[in-house]
């Protein structure tokens, strides 16, 4: 009987697993064969690569690119480590991707885009889409041409229709995000002046903020990542031209007042990522007195919660200017502890999914793109969003 139960269970989970397999979407990945033209490799040398899922109908020439995230490497040996990843080679790339979210392909689970030619821009380079330097001791080579890498995935795209859209998105999650803040003024200088083009970051809106310890623990990892893959050339100009420290505009704040392209600002005010690595990275940790609370938020002391409220007024202060002054941004800005929520189902779009004021994420971006409403949205402080998925563990 036990045996038959156990049987029955199998099945019924094989026949879940193929319902679930049969409807996702899975896209085949594109090698860019002519970027090394011009100097495009990942960390190893590797050519980089997208996924392209064709537009239909009213879509067909509308055109949404979203950039991969997943960290920085910002010293030799991590980036030599990274380099023997799928973070840094695309010779360890899963050769399908599958397509969630605001890449879905379903009207019912995307709906202001799902038509749209949807494109995944993979992550190699280390530095956010923006570097473009070489190291070489004779020994060891690595390739920090994540500028180039961009540059090459455009010239691609051209041809193929992005040349004539006639509208695009440029979006990305975490370093992707941070990829969609950096690369939005280009982006909309390359497309013709008819297309309508706007930009969006999910969790890409990095703080420079105090770890807990009163040290710039993020500062100084984003000053080294600029240092070591020669972006300082490739940042906002105006803003390198106004801050004595120039590395600092690898910091979205210093120069979010200066691009003129419509933005939308997706993010949770307690993003787990910069909670885990920039407000208590390990080294301001080293007691071990925040492991509790990084692992479930019923753990955190009312000091500790205090020290989080704290995060997210310095949050909301950074993006009071664009939230007072912007007349083309939108922004989503909820109070869920989290990273990154475009590329997820649960939290995109779907039944009991994220919501402030009863709207959805994909709900105020499409009222934002398509200008069918005001879309700046501010949660409550916590714990008082009952529809947030939190996910505090999480911190990659």
């Amino acid at each position: 009987m036990e045996l038959a139960v156990a049987m029955l269970l199998i099945l019924l989970i094989l026949a879940s697993w193929r319902v679930l397999s049969e409807s996702r979407l899975l896209v085949d990945m594109t090698l860019v064969s002519d970027a090394s033209i011009i100097g495009g490799f990942c960390l190893d040398g590797s050519l980089p690569a997208y996924h392209l899922h064709r537009g239909f109908g009213s879509g067909a020439s509308n055109w949404l690119l979203q950039f991969e995230g997943g960290g920085w490497c910002n010293d030799i040996q991590s980036c030599l480590d990274r380099a023997k990843t799928k973070r840094g080679s695309s010779l360890y790339m899963n050769k399908l991707e599958d397509f969630n979210g605001i890449l879905s392909n379903d009207a019912s689970l995307n709906p202001d885009f799902y038509n749209w030619n949807r494109v995944k821009l993979r992550y190699c380079d280390g530095g956010s889409f923006s570097g473009d330097a070489k190291f070489d001791n004779g020994t060891s080579v690595l390739y920090f041409r994540g500028q180039k890498i961009w540059e090459a995935i455009i010239l691609d795209l051209l041809p193929k229709g992005l040349g004539k859209a006639d509208k695009a998105l440029l979006s990305g999650c975490s370093a992707g995000g941070l990829s969609s803040f950096l690369q939005c003024e280009n982006f909309y200088r390359t497309l013709p002046t008819n297309t309508t083009v706007k930009c969006l970051s999910d969790a890409g809106f990095f703080l420079d903020e105090r770890d807990i310890t009163l040290n710039y623990t993020m500062r100084t990892f984003f000053e080294n990542l600029v240092s070591l893959q020669g972006i300082e050339k490739n940042l906002d100009k105006n803003c390198t031209s106004f801050l004595d420290n120039p590395k600092l505009c690898m910091f979205p704040q210093y120069f979010l007042n200066y691009m003129t392209t419509p933005f939308f600002i997706l993010n949770t005010a307690y993003d787990v990522y910069q909670f885990h690595h920039a407000l208590v990275p390990p080294s301001a940790d080293m007691n071990g007195d925040w492991k509790g609370c990084k692992l479930s938020i019923a753990s955190c002391t009312p000091q500790q919660l205090d020290i989080l409220q704290g995060f997210r007024g310095d949050m909301l202060a950074a993006l009071k200017s664009f939230f007072m002054d912007s007349t083309n941004g939108g922004m989503f800005i909820n109070s869920c502890f989290g990273h990154c929520q475009s590329e997820t189902q649960e939290t995109w779009f779907s039944l009991g999914s994220p919501i402030i004021q009863d709207k959805t994420i994909a709900g105020a971006v499409g009222d934002w793109y398509f200008s069918r409403n005001i879309s700046k949205f501010i949660d409550c402080a916590y714990p008082c969003d009952a529809s947030c998925h939190n996910i505090i563990a999480q911190v990659s």
